[in-house]
């Protein structure tokens, strides 16, 4: 059967679905085929079941199907769609077990319209699995990955979201939206790809994130090229979500300041990466191999007069100027809280009255 339309229809729809023309060349094989085997199964006379193949020739436009048998011993129970090798033989002198023999072409104008019909259904649906096979693997290459995606619905436990160019669902958990953020549908938001899993329906899902830590990673390593080059090296980030993170850097070329890096020409960069933590507090501070130093760093945007530390224990006590003891500890600790976190020290924040050592200079360490 030859038929330049249906190729032609075939190629804009391969278009169209952005599938490659050997998944459809396979999908239309299987679809014709099954509907070529129901149609027989229902109109087959006793003993006349075969199985069904279909090729098509792109380059002549041409559709062949043919029947054929599979062959087995001659003592072996047949099956429908089998033959017997000395009954093979008659067709094919040098057939042996295990080959398909052809029995005949089956001519396009046995094809019925409810065949036709069968055909199409398993078609769409291997094409929508080859589709959403490819999505998958294009998501898999995203996870890790900051995306765009469009607010589609939003219920009490979670955003759902549409990745931008992928059509998938992403899934925002309450755990992973930032607190006090407003979500509107229709708005379009960065998100942070955290991993894909199959639901028990086969469907992919994306799970995504603007809480993780990675989120705001992924924001600096964006927006401060020093840190995509691997000039600037993120040691470490704590964050609590809509209230305040903590990053410590460093810097391989003694020649470039880390965290100046990070902060950009008048705040630039780090006024870019804020706004979109909506206000966020971003606390950038330089790592140190030195314990003092990192956990008087640690502690900004207060200053340390003197730390002390329990190397035994990883503790330490940080003593601060009484006027600034407030803005060391933080609304709730939390300031405290996040340098203990990112310096992995337990740390006890004291007023510099109740220090027995009077620390030279300016007070500051």
């Amino acid at each position: 059967m030859q038929s330049k339309e249906f190729f032609a229809a075939l190629d804009e729809l391969e278009q169209q679905r952005r599938i490659d023309r050997d998944t459809f060349i396979q999908s239309l094989e299987s679809g014709l085929a099954s509907a070529y085997k129901k149609e027989e199964a229902e109109n087959k006379e006793a003993g006349d079941a075969f199985h069904v193949r279909i090729k098509l020739n792109y380059e002549k436009h041409e559709i062949k199907v043919v029947a054929f048998k599979r062959v087995i011993e001659d003592d072996e129970k047949e099956a429908d769609g089998d033959i017997c090798l000395s009954e093979a033989k008659k067709i094919k002198a040098s057939a042996k077990v295990g080959d398909e023999i052809m029995t005949r072409e089956i001519q396009s104008k046995q094809f019925s319209r409810i065949a036709a019909q069968t055909a199409k259904q398993v078609v769409t649906q291997r094409l929508n699995d080859a589709k959403k096979a490819q999505i998958f693997d294009e998501m898999n290459d995203k996870e890790g990955e900051i995306l765009p995606a469009i607010i589609r619905k939003i219920e009490p436990n979670a955003v759902f979201v549409e990745i931008v160019s992928t059509q998938m669902e992403g899934i925002m958990g309450l755990t992973d939206q930032i607190k006090g953020e407003k979500y509107n549908v229709g708005d379009i938001i960065k998100v942070y790809v955290k991993k894909l899993k199959k639901s028990s329906y086969g469907n992919a899902q994306v799970m995504v994130s603007r809480a993780n830590v990675n989120f705001v990673k992924r924001l600096f390593e964006n927006e401060v090229p020093e840190i995509k080059s691997g000039v600037v090296v993120i040691k470490k980030i704590v964050r609590e979500a809509g209230y305040r993170t903590k990053i410590a850097v460093s810097s391989t070329d003694l020649a470039v300041d880390p965290v100046g890096a990070c902060i950009g020409p008048k705040g630039s960069r780090i006024n870019a990466i804020v706004k979109e933590l909506n206000g966020e507090r971003i606390d950038v501070i330089e790592w140190s191999s030195d314990p003092l130093q990192y956990i008087a760093n640690a502690l900004s945007p207060a200053k340390a007069a003197l730390v002390q530390v329990n190397d035994g224990a990883y503790s330490a006590k940080v003593f601060v100027k009484d006027d600034i003891l407030s803005l060391a500890i933080g609304r709730d600790g939390q300031n405290a809280r996040l340098a203990a976190k990112l310096t992995e020290w337990k740390i006890d924040v004291k007023p510099l009255s109740e220090c027995d050592i009077i620390p030279e200079g300016d007070g500051d360490i």
